[in-house]
């Protein structure tokens, strides 16, 4: 394949306190399994580390960008749902919520595809108007989403026939095995989204926003499934054609 047929593909990062050699400093940063799946994907993938944003900061970023992908991380900050934290509920980093969530709002208005993975479900469905529940754990009465000490549990998702999740599955009626790590989820559905996978207790697994051409957010890790890069392949598929209609 070569470099022109590749779309561009921006990928959130963290900002954390981070050690290399003899370094101890902030620094953006992302697992390499995301820019991995992105490239054996078709895409090439670029990174977006929290910076100061605002509405033309963000429309500009995405000039240079064929697709998006909102990462997963630490918790949403529970006041833009308008809660207070969880004990529960990870220390609030408001530069990457107000950054990803500027970028969401300007990739739906200038219908550019995205994919959110884990927190970027979470941060779609609030910067839509929607809330969380804090602590999975507190409604469902297990740990099974969030087993701890970064290993990946697998749990089975029902995929909703005729969604756009299952047509990039394959289309077929089949449950899923996914790799996950959250101890929240979405608990109220902002208008405009539609659910499109659960699993057996009722947690929103993946949700999608039917008034663009492609938007997509899921609540596993499907960078933790090498096996299966299909939603990779599928941003990029939409981003490729996103690139030519603009041609």
């Amino acid at each position: 394949m070569s470099a022109s047929d590749r779309p561009v593909i921006g990928l959130t990062t963290y900002l954390e306190r981070a050690q290399t050699g003899v370094w101890d400093v902030p620094a953006a940063f992302l697992p390499q399994a995301y820019f991995e799946a992105v490239t054996r994907a078709g895409g090439i993938a670029v990174l977006l580390p929290p910076q100061p944003v605002s509405p033309e900061i963000a429309s500009r970023v995405l000039q240079g960008l064929d697709g998006l992908i909102i990462t997963g991380g630490k918790d949403l900050d529970p006041a833009r749902y308008g809660q207070e934290a969880h004990p529960a509920t990870d220390e609030p980093r408001r530069d990457r919520d107000a950054w990803e969530d500027e970028l969401l709002r300007q990739a739906i208005d200038h219908d550019l595809p995205f994919l959110g993975i884990c927190r970027g479900a979470q941060v779609l469905n609030v910067a839509l108007g929607g809330s969380l529940h804090q602590h999975l754990p507190d409604v469902i009465g297990h740990t099974t989403y969030q087993a701890g000490g970064g290993i990946f549990n697998r749990v089975t998702v029902e995929v909703e026939v005729e969604s756009r999740l299952q047509v990039m599955l394959g289309g077929r009626p089949e449950p899923l095995a996914v790799p996950v790590y959250h101890h929240q989820s979405i608990d109220r559905i902002a208008e405009g989204l539609v659910v499109s996978a659960r699993t057996s207790d009722g947690v929103i697994q993946a949700v999608e926003l039917p008034t663009v051409a492609f938007g997509v957010a899921v609540q596993w890790h499907p960078e933790e499934a090498p096996e299966d890069i299909r939603l990779f392949e599928g941003l990029v598929d939409a981003a490729r054609n996103y690139r030519k209609a603009r041609a």
